[in-house]
């Protein structure tokens, strides 16, 4: 039984029971990521531990990063030829908006999130200047954009939030702003979001295995903010 004293963290909480990770740079030598198989074969124990059930990689591509389809596809089938444990594992990508991404944009050369959601992002202190316009190029041609952890773009309005879900932009919450790991602006912004039910889905945003253990084992998460996350994550812990 839970004595709400004190807060909670991400595995106290339940909320990682029966989860989907949207977004992770577990594919390992791909980014700025895992860098080995044995590192990534570790972080997927440790989620299935906490009861992760899905898990999208999703390696940047990126100008400086430009990660081809045909790589990213053949060291995902490497890994799942190693990974011999229960979390369902599929492929996307992150692309940032950029002029690598207009390109592949325009040839469809992209690795989507589903059958045809797209995980896109930006730097976090300015949009690219065509940011909108990409956006309806993006709509135009088929596709759905997910915007990856719209708390941390610093230069983001509320205004910006309310028009990125009325034109029907999913936003993805990377579990460890609302934790405070990216600074106190980031997890007001999400917070914000967070209570205006606009977050369609959460992630890990995983680089570091040593990293998310600390994450998600640190006492962060009040009641009302884990009841949230139960409702936007699919669930609600047995504990609340």
């Amino acid at each position: 039984m839970f004595f709400w004293f004190h807060r909670r963290s991400v595995l106290e909480s339940g909320l990682l029971k029966g989860a989907v990770d949207n977004h992770s740079h577990i594919l390992y030598g791909l980014d700025d990521g895992v860098k080995t198989q044995e590192d990534s074969l570790s972080i997927l124990r440790f989620l299935a531990n906490a009861g992760v059930t899905d898990l999208w990689l999703t390696p940047h591509v990126m100008e400086d990063v430009p990660n081809t389809t045909e790589g990213i596809r053949a060291r995902f089938e490497e890994l799942k030829a190693a990974y011999t444990g229960g979390i369902r594992l599929h492929l996307a990508a992150e692309y940032m908006i950029d002029t690598l991404f207009e390109e592949r944009l325009a040839q469809k050369d992209l690795l989507t999130h589903g059958e045809d959601s797209v995980l896109v992002e930006t730097s976090a202190i300015a949009p690219p200047i065509n940011f909108w316009e990409i956006l309806e190029q993006m709509r135009a041609t088929g596709y759905r954009a997910i915007i990856a952890h719209p708390e941390r773009y610093r230069y983001m309005e509320k205004s910006d939030y309310r028009r990125l879900h009325e034109m029907g932009c999913i936003l993805q919450l990377n579990l460890p702003s609302i934790l405070g790991f990216y600074g106190e602006g980031a997890r007001k912004r999400a917070q914000y979001i967070l209570d205006k039910g606009w977050y369609s889905m959460t992630g890990s945003d995983c680089h570091r295995y040593r990293v998310i253990q600390t994450q998600y084992g640190k006492h962060e998460l009040k009641k009302k903010t884990i009841r949230q996350l139960a409702r936007l994550m699919g669930g609600m812990p047995e504990e609340i």
